[in-house]
């Protein structure tokens, strides 16, 4: 995101509010990207309880869940660093 053209296009149009970012966009989209991956494997997981599915679909379904869990732990965690970083820098 260019800083320089989103300050110039706010001083133009004389908006307080820069809108959504694409970055915004890119985070929802990992968010429901994330809930998607939950809801299969717990579809599957269901259905392999009830019906009897293939268990070899359940452990593929579990293991790309976990997947997606330690993915949004590690950037949990890198953002709570990151924070904690910038609170450690001088003013």
């Amino acid at each position: 995101m260019d800083l320089n053209a989103t300050l110039t296009g706010l001083a133009v149009t004389g908006r307080t509010d820069p809108g959504p970012t694409p970055g915004a966009a890119a985070a929802q989209r990992a968010v429901e990207g994330f809930a998607d991956a939950l809801r299969a494997a717990e579809a599957q997981a269901e259905a392999a309880m009830t019906t009897g599915a293939d268990p070899h679909m359940l452990v593929t379904a579990m293991a790309e869940s976990k997947l997606a869990v330690d993915t949004v732990v590690t950037i949990r965690d890198r953002v709570v660093e990151a924070y904690q970083e910038i609170l450690r820098m001088p003013v």
